[in-house]
């Protein structure tokens, strides 16, 4: 059953009896369901969020990157234990570090799975030509928006053919931001979850983040893909619960 949190900005689930010392965020054009298997008659008492724009919660009014999600987010910590474990998935990751990065006293660890903070070797793969080149002639008013807008919704990724209005413009800015500067401020443990196959965030990104993080440690989950929070429960639940203060 849904829940409102900070004084109702935010919606999602609560799991256990207690104060829940779990704050669990999920990917892009997913919701707080993907953790149903993961937090459900696991003992762990625990807040699994809808973020803006996903799920029950609307959408930004503005424009925000991963570090403005991340403050909205915030606002739940003064309902949850003093020192809180934050498992972030895919595009919840990149919050969670950022939310680790600002608020250090209250994040006790990260569980980072399938998150996508470092771009693969050669910036990953570039639109196709055709695209390119409309997208420079839009920009000299030589072809127009629908014109555009169509060549986008037939060569766009999925994610980008499914977003509209806002979220669209969060998607891009958030796929081109840098996340340097905020890993290097995280000074928790962390636990590094990954599916050995994922293609949307490749087991290189987490091998990376283990030697940029002084205390991270890295778990492989063979076969489990991208969706680790349906693939691998049992792994994240076991990363938690290490994490526990």
């Amino acid at each position: 059953m849904l829940t409102s949190f900070a004084d109702s900005h935010l919606f999602g689930e609560s799991y256990g009896a207690g104060t829940p010392w779990v704050l669990a965020l999920h990917g892009w054009r997913r919701d707080h369901r993907d953790f149903e298997a993961v937090l459900r008659h696991s003992g762990i008492d625990a807040i699994a969020l809808d973020l803006p724009g996903f799920g029950s919660a609307a959408a930004p009014e503005e424009v925000w990157g991963s570090s403005d999600y991340a403050e909205a987010v915030a606002a739940v910590l003064d309902e949850m234990s003093a020192r809180v474990v934050v498992l972030g998935h895919s595009f919840g990751g990149r919050v969670a570090v950022h939310l680790a990065a600002s608020h250090p006293d209250q994040i006790a660890g990260l569980v980072l799975t399938g998150a996508p903070l470092h771009r693969p070797p050669g910036g990953g793969a570039k639109p196709l030509l055709r695209f390119r080149v409309a997208r420079g002639l839009a920009a000299r008013g030589l072809i127009g928006r629908d014109r555009l807008e169509a060549l986008r919704q037939r060569y766009g990724s999925d994610d980008y053919r499914a977003a509209s209005g806002v979220m669209r413009d969060i998607l891009v800015r958030t796929l081109a931001e840098d996340y340097g500067a905020a890993i290097a401020e995280v000074r928790c443990p962390v636990e590094l979850v990954w599916g050995d196959d994922d293609m949307a965030a490749p087991l290189a990104t987490a091998e990376q983040l283990q030697r940029e993080l002084p205390h991270a440690h890295l778990v492989v989950c063979r076969g489990a893909g991208h969706l680790t929070p349906l693939t691998a429960p049992g792994e994240l639940r076991a990363a938690m619960e290490r994490l526990k203060t």
